[in-house]
């Protein structure tokens, strides 16, 4: 498991470009997006770090994939009309129950169809994930999503979610401050956490809260007046329908002290607040850090003193920067700290990163999506449904007794189609072709290439090791009678072992 950081470098500085080897590049697909081919890792070897980062970090120059902006129906959940509304209130004037009935069961049959969209949508970005041309986009979008944690069993709105979704990807390497912006007025969010309910008369000081603690400061970086004082300049922020509306009737016009800022601030003077504040930027290249570089506690006395002092040069560049992600980006991707080797294989793999990256570096077939959505759910990780507020753990929360049966089984399906409850004909259509991975079955200056032989560039292939001594017990264990060691079943199995491994389970 992890290696000590006692050792490691902190530097920001970019590593040179003969210490960028397969391994470094390799890391680097790994972390910035869900892995990649040999072919994608090599072509980044022979560009260098600094095209090769640029590459990642210029995904708007790479034509875009569809957006789904057509696909999917944001009336589902929609607002009853004027009409509706003033039949249902005679209806329950005149107590009226079969009138009121019909108004119940048309809620019932939207909330069905609603939570149908919802599943649909989860396949249409775990797809997104599996095939996009840009996958820098794609990780910045689901860490926004675990950093803005949104549930969907909340909102109950599967259209607010897609567009949430959006948003994130929108503004995935913009500007902090825009982000942090655009979700105080986020239908989602809003909704989430109770601001349509915040009015003047009785602040709601739920979102305000989480704003600071969770998506921008930090515990410990704000008073309780400071809650007060944002949550009376979000009053009367709320949505109407698909989009945020400002209540100026319920909206707090009077004079309000947040984080040494006073006036009659309202939700951009609350976000300015945070924004100047010193903690916001330590808090997010914290966060950051703890998604692409190294899983590092909060709280900065807790972290390791080269993390700490990594996270602090991070800190300050953002804020030189005035909060723009991608030359932070650019920065964190082609520094030397990024490519220490206490750095590198050393995080637990998400489950997305898990299925994403098996189809995208093994090029396994995607088999059927929706199994694949499933699996995630049972590893811990629902797309549109964090846990908490708080978004997903992470680390060593990611594995259990439970969870690695389902990695595992997950890897099986998709390397042969076969599920734990038996035969799956659907998934099975499909044949994985372990031939690729296998750099020793095209040299022709080997005659009879060994299993052992074989293992090892497998190993190499799947995990980026060289072990002698493992790749012997693989060669062995995949031993079966009358098939020869390039035989597909043979090399198949060979995978499958690769991927049971513990070293697989870290990125």
């Amino acid at each position: 498991m992890p290696n000590t950081m006692d050792r490691a470098t902190d530097s920001l500085s970019p590593i040179k470009r003969a210490q960028f080897g397969y391994p470094q590049a390799k890391h680097l697909l790994l972390r910035a997006g869900f892995g990649g081919s040999k072919e994608q890792i090599t072509t980044l070897v022979e560009w260098g770090p600094e095209k090769a980062v640029d590459h990642l970090i210029n995904f708007d120059e790479i034509p875009a994939d569809p957006d789904g902006r057509d696909e999917f129906d944001h009336d589902i959940m929609r607002p009853l009309t004027r009409d509706e509304r003033t039949q249902r209130r005679l209806a329950r004037q005149r107590r009226d129950e079969e009138t009121i009935d019909q108004f119940r069961k048309l809620r019932q049959s939207a909330q069905r169809a609603d939570r149908k969209q919802m599943r649909e949508i989860q396949k249409w970005w775990l797809t997104r994930m599996i095939q996009t041309p840009r996958p820098l986009e794609e990780k910045l979008t689901l860490f926004w999503h675990g950093h803005f944690a949104t549930g969907y069993r909340t909102i109950e709105d599967s259209y607010h979610m897609y567009a949430q979704n959006r948003m994130f990807r929108a503004n995935a390497l913009g500007n902090f401050g825009q982000l942090l912006s655009n979700i105080i007025r986020d239908p989602a969010m809003l909704r989430y956490l109770n601001n349509n309910q915040n009015r003047k008369a009785n602040p709601n000081e739920n979102f305000a809260r989480e704003i600071m603690e969770l998506f921008s400061l930090g515990e410990g970086n704000y008073t309780e007046n400071d809650i007060k004082g944002g949550a009376r300049a979000l009053t009367g922020y709320t949505y109407d329908d698909d989009a945020f509306t400002f209540d100026k009737r319920n909206h707090d016009q009077t004079i309000k002290s947040i984080l040494a800022e006073q006036g009659n601030l309202d939700g951009d003077g609350f976000v300015n607040a945070i924004l100047r504040s010193r903690a916001c930027p330590a808090f997010i290249c914290t966060k950051l850090y703890r998604f692409f570089v190294a899983d590092i506690p909060l709280i900065p006395k807790e972290m390791p003193p080269v993390s700490r002092r990594y996270v602090s040069k991070m800190s300050n560049y953002l804020g030189a920067k005035r909060y723009e992600l991608k030359p932070l980006m650019r920065k964190m991707l082609l520094s030397q700290h990024f490519y220490d080797p206490s750095v590198m294989n050393n995080k637990i793999k998400s489950p997305a990163e898990l299925v994403v990256g098996a189809i995208r570096a093994l090029n396994t077939p995607t088999r059927d999506i929706t199994t694949l959505v499933e699996a995630m759910n049972k590893m811990g990780q629902a797309l549109f449904a964090p846990p908490s507020v708080k978004g997903w753990d992470g680390g060593r929360a990611w594995i259990s007794t439970a969870t690695m049966f389902v990695r595992q089984n997950t890897m099986v399906y998709l390397l042969t189609g076969r599920l734990p409850t038996g035969f799956n004909p659907k998934g099975m259509m499909q044949q994985f072709n372990a031939v690729p991975l296998v750099r020793s079955l095209n040299d022709p200056s080997i005659d009879s290439p060994t299993r052992e032989l074989i293992a090892a560039d497998l190993l190499e292939s799947i995990l980026g090791v060289h072990d002698e001594q493992l790749s012997n017990h693989i060669a062995k264990a995949s031993q079966k009678p009358k098939q020869a060691p390039d035989d597909p079943r043979t090399l198949t199995a060979m995978t499958t072992l690769i991927t049971s491994l513990p070293q697989y389970q870290l990125c």
